[in-house]
C-alpha cells in the first residue's frame, strides 16, 4: 500500500472524551481522511489491539482498507500481535527514541509502512542527511504549543520550539520523503500548510475531541483539497 498522509488522524482512547476509538476513526475515515495511528500511552497492550481490530473493521466496512492507513505508535509488538491475530494494521510510527527503522522494517517486512517523527530542533539538517530508505514519510512540527503532547517540540531548556509556514515551506522542499505535520492544528491552519508544500497535516484534538468529529473530519480534509 502507498500511504497518503494528506488528512492524517491521530487518536487513542484518551483523546476521545470517553467514546470508542473505533467510532472516532470511523467518523473521520468517511469525512475523508487518508491515513489513521492508533497512539495511547495510558491503554494497556490488549485494549491497544482491540481499538486496532474495531477500527481495522470500521475502516473495512467503508471500503477503505486498501486505501486508507492503520498505524501504530511506537509499539511493534502490538502490530505484530495484531497480524498474528488477523488484524489488518499496515505499519508503525515511530519516534527518535523509539524502536529504531531498521528493526521495524526487518520485522515488518518490505511491503509495510513506516513513519518516523523527525527532530524538531536542526529539522531542516536532519531531514537532508538522514537515512530515509527505510521510511515513507517524516511527521514534523510542532505548529502551535499543544496540550495533547505537552513535550512536543520541547529543548533542553523545556522551551517549545514552533515552526514557522516559512520553516515548513523550506522542510517541503528540502525533504527527500513526504512530511506530514502538525501539533495543535485547526481549521486555519490548513490552507497555509497545504501552501507550504508538505504533503499534509495531522490531528488530534481537532477530530478526536470535536463534539461532532465527522463534521469537523469533514471540514479539515475539504480545506486540504481546495
Amino acid at each position: 500500500m502507498k500511504v497518503d498522509i494528506s488528512a492524517y488522524l491521530v487518536v487513542g482512547r484518551e483523546n476521545t472524551n470517553g467514546r470508542p476509538v473505533a467510532q472516532i476513526v470511523e467518523d473521520a475515515v468517511k469525512a475523508g481522511f487518508t491515513c489513521v495511528q492508533i497512539r495511547s500511552k495510558t491503554a494497556s497492550a490488549l485494549e491497544m489491539i482491540e481499538d486496532c481490530r474495531q477500527s481495522a473493521e470500521a475502516i473495512a466496512k467503508l471500503g477503505k482498507s486498501d486505501s486508507v492507513a492503520l498505524l501504530v505508535d511506537d509499539r511493534l509488538d502490538i502490530v505484530l500481535a495484531c497480524r498474528e491475530m488477523g488484524i489488518k494494521v499496515d505499519g508503525v510510527h515511530v519516534g527518535q527514541s523509539d524502536i529504531p527503522v531498521s528493526i521495524c522494517r526487518k520485522f515488518l517486512g518490505k511491503d509495510s509502512i513506516i513513519g518516523l517523527s523527525a527532530p524538531t530542533k536542526d529539522l531542516i539538517d536532519y531531514v537532508q542527511s538522514a537515512d530515509v530508505s527505510q521510511i515513507d514519510y517524516f511527521g514534523a512540527g510542532p505548529v502551535h504549543e499543544t496540550a495533547t503532547k505537552p513535550d512536543c517540540g520541547m529543548d533542553e531548556t523545556g522551551h517549545v520550539i514552533t515552526k514557522t509556514f516559512a520553516e515548513l515551506t523550506e522542510l517541503g522542499k528540502k525533504s527527500p520523503i513526504s512530511v506530514v505535520v502538525g501539533g495543535g492544528v485547526k481549521l486555519k491552519d490548513i490552507q497555509p500548510l497545504k501552501e507550504t508544500g508538505v504533503g499534509g497535516f495531522f490531528v488530534v484534538s481537532a477530530v478526536a475531541g470535536a463534539e461532532n468529529p465527522y463534521e469537523e473530519a469533514k471540514k479539515l480534509a475539504a480545506a486540504w483539497k481546495i
